[in-house]
């Protein structure tokens, strides 16, 4: 029902900042939502990275704080994920993620809480 496309992905040094985008390819109208970007690197399992709800809650992974941001534009009906200070560590598939409801903020990078998901945008950091 509503397939998200992720862009922005890319090659950098440690140091460095990417800006990631997804966007549904259908208009996304609803009042109520929760949007997510999870990773995953080779051989380890996806992990929640940032969320963002309709009502502008947010959520980061403690690996992230501080150097990662979360945001949308409504009027886009975009999501985006600003990176600095990217390390090696970071190196993973990123995905965005959807749903129609306002997930609990405990529970905002939990990924079995997400519905709708993109195809995912390859980060690489490495000097």
């Amino acid at each position: 029902q509503l397939p998200l496309v992720a862009s922005g992905g890319g090659s950098v040094q440690p140091g460095g900042s990417l800006k990631l985008s997804c966007a549904p390819a259908s208009e996304f109208t609803d009042d109520s939502y929760s949007w997510g970007w999870f990773r995953q690197a080779p051989g380890k399992e996806r992990e929640g990275v940032a969320a963002i709800r309709s009502d502008g809650t947010t959520r980061y992974a403690d690996s992230v704080k501080g150097r990662f941001t979360i945001s949308q534009d409504n009027a886009k009906g975009t999501l985006y994920l600003q990176m600095n200070s990217l390390q090696p560590a970071d190196t993973a598939m990123y995905y965005c993620a959807a749903d129609f409801s306002q997930i609990g903020g405990f529970w905002l990078l939990r990924e079995g809480l997400y519905n709708y998901w993109g195809q995912g945008t390859q980060v690489t950091v490495s000097s």
